[in-house]
């Protein structure tokens, strides 16, 4: 083993208490003491002020992943095409947010958070000005799907920023914060956009997107710091160019996502449970956004875009509810096991969202189709159904990427971008398929069948919280999980140590390097 793999240990132990080591043939050294101070090195105030940044950024790709949702039939009727055909516009849009994911992470672990988030807002800018003056559906197109590829990176960045300044005990609540955007975004796009197409062209909605990015970019060049621990372009010092070119090119595959797939523990762990989970929570909000025009206007005889508007503010205030709430209570469960077991668990972040993936979410969505299906409760039903699974929403997504984060963050952007990868598509496949499907079985059983795959993923994220460490084990080769003794005064931190039977070496490199190979 190399002694700069040797010396990645170290430094990755160094500046991250929440490290998870992957490398698969290891040699194990003594366990260091996990110096946790790096998360002191920038003020509470402007960690605030980064959050609400990167909350902010977050916020516009998935808002204008539903924005053109009140607009299908105004879009349709200019570029002489059917509203199905947008629809899958909107499809191929959710499908790219899926795809960049690859691109972005990589290359944010290479060269920082800072200047891809302030150049993914100079992009979102131009490609929302391109999308408003597109002169016929493929130009449409084009740049939908370019706005969205580079939307994502600010959800990648803004969770990897959360996960470089925040504590894994702290992390929770910041993103909580963070993931309201994400979610609150999807459900105001199409109520803004109802409003605008009542009473302008369409196109307005693309103009308001792109001043919404020049702001962005503004906030990001002025607010946002570098926040990643450690670039990985400073290993670049000294290499000739030809050695340059070929370890960017190792570093920056947009396969290096995938590649962490190539173990079946991982696999099992990350894919199958906490994106298949997280998926499921994304298609049932696409499900449940995408066809309300269709469904809404004619059960209950509305009329214009703008009463189809009304019913997203149900689902965008339920996650600003959620918000106070979701973040909190993973923090408090996470600090609630530190008291019992003595040590931080990464899988007991998970308990506090299974009762809600599993039971609150299928209820809500198995009553908000029915009641809709048998014309039952009236407006009140469905919208209060809706409010709930914003709320729902918000409780259950800081819990699944905050466990991203811990127990692989020295590739946490890669993890969370693989996570964002399988999450999008299942989000393409609902806005593609709830349509077709609605007329075709109806909305009831179409709720039925989401809340099917919501028991699943919930039954999958259990079995994580019981025998993840165990699958995390087995990943490491035999080696022993670091964990964290936390021990605790008033439910707050006094020292950080390690308990570890043994470290991978190679550090943040080990399981970087097995997986690039």
């Amino acid at each position: 083993m190399s002694v700069a793999h040797t010396e990645g240990i170290v430094d990755a132990l160094r500046y991250d208490p929440a490290h998870v080591p992957h490398d698969i043939s290891t040699v194990s050294p003594p366990a260091p003491i996990i110096d946790d101070s790096i998360y002191d090195r920038i003020p509470p105030r402007r960690k605030m002020i980064i959050t609400c940044v990167v909350s902010f950024c977050g916020f516009l790709a998935p808002m204008s992943s539903t924005t053109v949702l009140s607009a299908i039939p105004e879009v349709a009727g200019t570029f002489n095409t059917t509203g199905s055909i947008v629809g899958v516009a909107n499809a191929v849009y959710l499908v790219f947010m899926g795809l960049s994911p690859c691109f972005w992470a990589p290359i944010s672990q290479v060269y920082g958070r800072r200047w891809i988030s302030f150049s993914s807002a100079f992009l979102f800018l131009g490609f929302s000005l391109g999308t408003a003056l597109s002169p016929n559906l493929a130009a449409f197109f084009i740049f939908r799907a370019l706005t969205a590829f580079q939307g994502t990176s600010f959800l990648i960045i803004g969770t990897s920023c959360i996960g470089d300044i925040y504590r894994p005990t702290e992390r929770g609540t910041a993103l909580g914060w963070y993931l309201s955007g994400t979610l609150i975004g999807p459900a105001v796009g199409p109520f803004v956009a109802g409003v605008i197409v009542t009473y302008r062209s369409w196109r307005v909605i693309f103009y308001l997107q792109a001043a919404l990015g020049a702001l962005a970019t503004v906030l990001v060049f002025f607010l946002q710091p570098e926040t990643i621990h450690r670039k990985r372009s400073d290993e670049l010092v000294g290499m000739s160019p030809w050695k340059k070119a070929s370890q960017i090119w190792e570093w920056t595959n947009p396969l290096r996502v995938i590649k962490l797939y190539r173990y079946p523990n991982l696999c099992w762990l990350l894919m199958i449970n906490q994106a298949a989970a997280s998926s499921a929570l994304v298609w049932t909000q696409y499900s449940l956004l995408t066809p309300i025009r269709y469904i809404m206007n004619p059960r209950f005889d509305l009329t214009t875009p703008m009463q189809a508007g009304l019913f997203y503010i149900a689902p965008g205030l339920g996650s600003v509810a959620g918000t106070f709430v979701g973040g909190r209570w993973a923090d408090h469960t996470v600090r609630k096991w530190i008291e019992i077991r003595g040590v931080r668990v990464p899988e007991d972040r998970l308990r506090s969202c299974i009762w809600v993936l599993g039971g609150i979410i299928p209820a809500s969505m198995l009553i908000y189709g029915w009641s809709i299906e048998k014309r039952a409760g009236g407006i009140p039903l469905p919208v209060i159904m809706m409010f709930i699974q914003g709320v729902a929403q918000l409780i259950c997504m800081p819990s699944l990427n905050t466990y991203c984060l811990d127990v692989m963050q020295s590739r946490s952007a890669e993890a969370v971008a693989s996570n964002f990868m399988v999450r999008y598509f299942f989000a393409a496949a609902g806005s593609a398929v709830v349509l077709p499907a609605v007329e075709k079985i109806g909305i009831g059983w179409f709720s039925t069948i989401t809340s099917a795959f919501l028991i699943v993923a919930a039954v999958g994220v259990h079995c994580t919280v019981l025998w993840g460490k165990l699958w995390r084990d087995k990943i490491d080769g035999g080696n022993q999980y670091i964990t964290e003794k936390f021990h605790m005064s008033v439910g707050d931190e006094q020292k950080v140590s390690a308990d570890a039977g043994g470290a991978s070496t190679g550090g943040e490199r080990g399981f970087v390097d097995s997986v690039a190979e």
